[in-house]
Order: C-alpha cells, then sequence, then structure tokens
C-alpha cells in the first residue's frame, strides 16, 4: 500500500486528485493539508510515502516546504502539482520524484503512481544504516554501532561505543526503523540495543536499571510499564 499525503490550498483542488487516486487500490490517502505548516504536521503523524504538494501556497510555497517535508529517516517522494509548466526545474531542483501539471490527466498520474510502486519494491530490501549528523555532514552507522538512541526534542541522539550523534529521525521514526527484534523502546526517553545490554539491576520492586557495554558504562532507568516485556526479552 503507497500512502499519500494530499497538500493544496484549494480544497477542490485536492478533492479531485482523491477522486483520481481512488482508481488506484493500492494508493491509500492518509491525509489533506490546506497549507505548507498542516502539511508538516500530517507527514511527521501520518508517515505518507508519497507527498502530492502544491507549489503555489500562500506563507510557506511548496518548493520551500518540500526539503523539510523529507526530514525523515526515510523520506516520502514528493510530487509537485501546478498549473505552471516552468516550476518543473525548480521541482527537480529539490530533487523531487515528479510534478503534475493542472488539471491532472489520468494518465500521467498513472504513470507516477506505477513509478511510486517500483520505488516502493525497491525499499522493500532493508538498509541497515542510521544516517547521523557527523562534521557537517551525514555518517552511516551501523545498526550494531548503535548502543542506545535518546530522544532530542524533534530529533534524537544516537550512542555509540564512545561517541553521540545528532540524528534528524526522531525518537518514535527510529523506533519504525531499527529492528524490533534487537532494539526495545524501554521508556519514552529511550530506545535500547537489546545486545549491548551487559547488565541488570534492580532498584525496586517493580523497577529496573540497564547497564550497557558503552565506554561510559551507561545506565538507563526502565519506565514502570515495559519492566515486565524487558525481563521477559532478557531472560532475567
Amino acid at each position: 500500500m503507497i500512502k499519500a499525503l494530499l497538500v493544496d490550498d484549494e480544497a477542490p483542488a485536492r478533492s479531485e486528485l482523491r477522486y483520481l487516486l481512488a482508481d488506484h487500490p493500492d494508493v491509500q490517502v492518509v491525509g489533506e493539508a490546506g497549507n505548507s505548516r498542516e502539511a508538516l504536521e500530517l507527514a511527521r503523524a501520518t508517515g505518507p510515502d508519497v507527498v502530492f504538494l502544491d507549489v503555489e501556497m500562500p506563507g510557506l510555497s511548496g518548493v520551500e516546504a518540500a526539503p523539510l517535508v523529507r526530514e525523515r529517516i526515510d523520506p516520502p517522494a514528493v510530487v509537485f502539482v501546478t498549473a505552471h509548466e516552468r516550476y518543473a526545474v525548480d521541482a527537480f531542483a529539490v530533487e523531487a520524484f515528479d510534478y503534475l501539471l493542472k488539471p491532472v490527466d489520468p494518465d500521467r498520474l498513472a504513470r507516477v503512481v506505477e513509478r511510486l510502486r517500483e520505488r516502493s519494491v525497491e525499499n522493500v530490501l532493508p538498509v541497515e544504516k542510521v544516517p547521523v549528523v557527523s562534521a557537517g555532514g551525514t555518517e552511516l552507522l551501523d545498526y550494531d554501532q548503535v548502543h542506545y538512541a535518546q530522544a532530542d526534542g524533534d530529533y534524537s541522539r544516537v550512542h555509540t561505543y564512545d561517541r553521540s550523534y545528532l540524528c534528524t529521525a526522531s525518537l518514535g521514526e527510529l523506533e519504525e526503523k531499527l529492528p524490533a527484534g534487537r532494539f526495545a523502546r524501554i521508556h519514552r526517553s529511550y530506545l535500547v540495543n537489546l545486545s549491548k545490554v551487559a547488565g541488570v539491576r534492580r532498584t525496586s520492586p517493580e523497577r529496573m536499571r540497564l547497564q550497557l557495554a558503552d565506554a561510559q558504562k551507561t545506565e538507563l532507568d526502565v519506565a514502570r510499564r515495559q519492566v515486565r516485556l524487558l525481563r521477559g526479552r532478557l531472560g532475567v
């Protein structure tokens, strides 16, 4: 299933696009937004695979909003929808997936959807890397390098054996990406690689603390509601 978010300040334009997408059963419209601010909030909440984004909107334009929409660990495809073909160059300058001219031609939309299907198939094979900010660029960490991740506002901080990095994905987004068999959300602020747990200490009958095998021998408290589940997974 391809999850789509529709963004246009004109409700009739959104309704028309929703109507045309209904001819493609594997496309699910997960939300609609009338401006870029709403679009950014919905993109975080729904995790769409594609955002159909109007170019000309009051406030933040579609071209300006596109890089913000794509600030995810697995960014959605952005398809610009515009009444003016001259915006095609701007679209590809911000790494847009494609663009559609208004009024949207059903055959042209069908070709875009077919490309989105191909993109979805390509993304089925997991890439076991976490992109983090390093020295003004991006470094890719293997999953096994991650000891734990910590919430840091809208972002997160990823900790390895002896370093920490800023990650532009939220802790919730990291939880979705990292394999559940290896990682566990032990607290609303912490996600832990269970293979890096070196010890467990009971702090009360209903509370426990994990000691990690990093350079600092970090200790993290487990939320009360997670204790029973975590004890079972660790066999303690």
